[in-house]
């Protein structure tokens, strides 16, 4: 597994620096590109605080659009799909993916679209797509990481240093020791908030209080919502019965379901709770049928994203994106000056 780890680790830095020294290889967007990935294998909360920027870009008075690959599909299409136009969603979650269908139920005003391109992937390391501005999400522990296939690195830790920036979360101690590790600034904390639980049908309305759960994962490193429930259920003095782990982007049977309803019976549990990602994979329909009348209903933990410190991220962001933009706008006006110069056809080829 070294062996296989060191082959892998010489081809990652192959491949970026292959597309570092060949800027034309990659697309180039008519309007500023943030890119938000990370360096590990997923799991990593780059979702989360995808919508906290395009939360504080709708704020500034923008008009951003996420673009994905819709990862997880069931009915994967060619081209692009409109998941959501910023003004209602069009298509279910079968069509968009749970990523692209969360935001898209999250975030009124932004506009959605999923494409199986892979230059539209959401990672680091897909430079196929040219950025303006690079995040890079990381935790403490990916610096103890291995490459794959023998650990959760997608590169080599030393490639962070083409990251305009790093999210990292935890505490300010945390951010400056990574910051210190990677060599990267500026850096910036992202701290994850929950708010109240919520029906998975009606999707979005409020949940009573319970006080015995089921909690239901099928994501990457499901340890971290069952802490998370947790946490939030001192305050809210809820218990955490049973804990049950599907794999990442799982889609749900009326098996499944039957299981989870009757393990909830069994645990004396007033919710099944599950997190925002899973609960967009679940038809309404099914989950009401298996819980029937007198069963135990289904609920979700929101997540938001704080990016910290809010005043300094907000202003260093806008003023990268006016760099993006002024950079945009000399690259159109250089064809329509050398248009004004081009040759005349009947002037002996000198310039008019």
């Amino acid at each position: 597994m070294s062996l296989l780890s060191g082959v892998y680790g010489r081809a990652a830095r192959f491949r970026r620096a292959w597309y570092g020294g060949h800027p034309c290889r990659r697309r180039q967007l008519a309007r500023p590109v943030i890119s938000v990935g990370n360096l590990v294998v997923g799991g990593s909360g780059k979702t989360p605080v995808v919508a906290a920027l395009a939360r504080l870009l709708v704020a500034a008075g923008e008009r951003p659009a996420i673009l994905s690959r819709g990862y997880g599909r069931r009915r994967a299409a060619e081209g692009v799909v409109v998941v959501s136009d910023g003004h209602e969603v069009l298509v279910p979650t079968r069509q968009s993916g749970d990523e692209p269908q969360m935001l898209a139920r999250a975030l009124p005003g932004v506009a959605v679209l999923v494409s199986p391109d892979r230059y539209l992937d959401d990672g680091f390391q897909h430079v196929q797509l040219a950025r303006d501005i690079d995040l890079l999400v990381v935790a403490t522990a990916d610096l103890d990481g291995q490459l794959l296939p023998r650990g959760r690195l997608r590169e080599p830790l030393e490639v962070a240093a083409a990251a305009d920036a790093l999210l990292v979360s935890g505490t300010e101690e945390d951010a400056e020791s990574v910051a210190d590790r990677l060599g990267v600034r500026p850096v910036f904390r992202a701290s994850p908030r929950y708010e109240s639980l919520r029906f998975v049908g009606p999707h979005g309305a409020a949940s009573e209080r319970a006080r015995r759960v089921v909690a239901v994962a099928g994501i990457a490193r499901p340890e971290r919502f069952f802490a998370a429930l947790r946490a939030e259920g001192r305050d809210e003095r809820w218990h955490v019965a049973r804990e049950i782990v599907f794999p990442d982007h799982h889609w749900f049977s009326r098996r499944d379901l039957a299981v989870i309803q009757h393990a909830a019976v069994d645990a004396d549990a007033d919710l099944v709770v599950t997190t925002e990602k899973d609960a967009v994979r679940l038809d309404e329909a099914s989950v009401a049928s298996s819980a029937g009348s007198d069963g135990v209903p289904w609920a979700f933990l929101p997540q938001q994203v704080g990016i910290e410190p809010a005043t300094s991220f907000a202003s260093w962001l806008h003023d990268r994106l006016d760099t993006a933009r002024d950079g945009v706008r000399q690259q159109a006006v250089l064809p329509a000056l050398a248009g004004r110069v081009a040759p005349r056809p009947d002037d002996g080829g000198e310039a008019a």
